[in-house]
């Protein structure tokens, strides 16, 4: 079953900033590719000439004038109205030639999300540091939220209308793959990883990435995610961290009132008191908002529903 037979409207969406060296071949690449396809290029501020090369190669270009890769994502969710999105960064690192098949997968298995997992040999195109923030961030995801995630930085996916409508975050910079992946393991929806290859980039382009402040970034989002998503073991943490620090101080105390049967250090035993009080109430806060949580989950999934599958639409 091709996508072309079930008549399906199909966006590819190209967040771009400053890629006028490679927009151009992505573009046309995509439109050998996906011939049926529309292709979107979203310029974010661009200073160079990647606006007038985007349009030359055939797309609908549009701008965004917020500074930041997640608002671009956002936008064009917003903004495109279609039955399968499929994105991809504008740097010419993504193998073109999968996307018919992470589509016909997409449809063929009534998916509503299908991620491009990198493989590549070049060193170059997938630096060290990027594979161990990768490998790293991806070990957190899993253990947090209790799943298995093959390549959760990937900018080349592929959507469900249903998957796109429904994603809530409103997101600022790179940090928006990590939430894309997140927002997918929080609906619990039908999701698959097909291996793309993974090239370096031109000579004349050069990556926006910063290794640590991004890093830094990403984390800080998974964290807060976590407190969106996971409130009960969040603050449950932050209550054992505070019960573990009164334990520790509370020993010495303890062990002299039963030597002595006075408590000489009033001041550390009312900061026990305190502490205690602070680990109750963010055990209590975490059930609160994990009551919360669960309220909004089960309206973005009444949200989600309302919208039909891939096969159906």
């Amino acid at each position: 079953m091709s996508v072309s037979e079930n008549a399906k409207r199909i966006a590819v969406i190209i967040p771009c900033y400053n890629e006028e060296a490679t927009i151009a071949k992505v573009v046309k690449d995509f439109k050998k590719a996906l011939p049926e396809a529309v292709v979107y290029v979203y310029d974010n501020n661009s200073t160079d000439n990647s606006f007038a090369n985007a349009q030359e190669a055939g797309a609908v270009v549009r701008k965004e004038h917020r500074q930041g890769k997640g608002y671009v994502v956002c936008r064009m969710f917003a903004d495109i109205d279609a039955d399968i999105y499929v994105m991809v960064d504008a740097d010419c690192t993504y193998d073109v030639s999968a996307a018919p098949a992470m589509v016909a997968k997409l449809v063929e298995e009534n998916l509503d999300l299908v991620t491009g997992v990198r493989i590549s040999e070049e060193k170059e195109a997938y630096r060290f540091g990027h594979r161990f923030g990768n490998w790293m961030f991806k070990k957190i995801v899993s253990v947090i939220f209790k799943c298995k995630v093959t390549d959760m930085l990937s900018g080349y996916r592929v959507f469900s209308r249903r998957y796109v409508k429904t994603f809530p975050w409103l997101c600022e910079g790179f940090d928006v793959e990590s939430k894309l992946t997140i927002h997918a393991i929080g609906m619990d929806i039908p999701m698959a990883d097909v291996e793309t290859r993974y090239f370096s980039r031109p000579e004349d382009s050069a990556s926006k990435l910063n290794t640590y402040r991004d890093g830094i970034r990403i984390l800080s989002a998974i964290i807060l995610m976590m407190k969106e998503e996971r409130s009960l073991l969040f603050f449950s943490l932050i209550a054992a961290f505070f019960l573990s620090l009164a334990f520790i101080l509370g020993v010495p105390i303890i062990m002299e009132y039963c030597e002595t049967g006075a408590v000489r250090r009033i001041p550390t035993a009312i900061l026990i008191v305190g502490i205690l009080t602070c680990s109750l109430l963010s055990f209590v806060c975490g059930l609160i908002l994990d009551t919360v949580s669960r309220g909004h989950k089960e309206k973005r999934r009444l949200a989600y529903l309302e919208y039909k599958s891939p096969q159906d639409s």
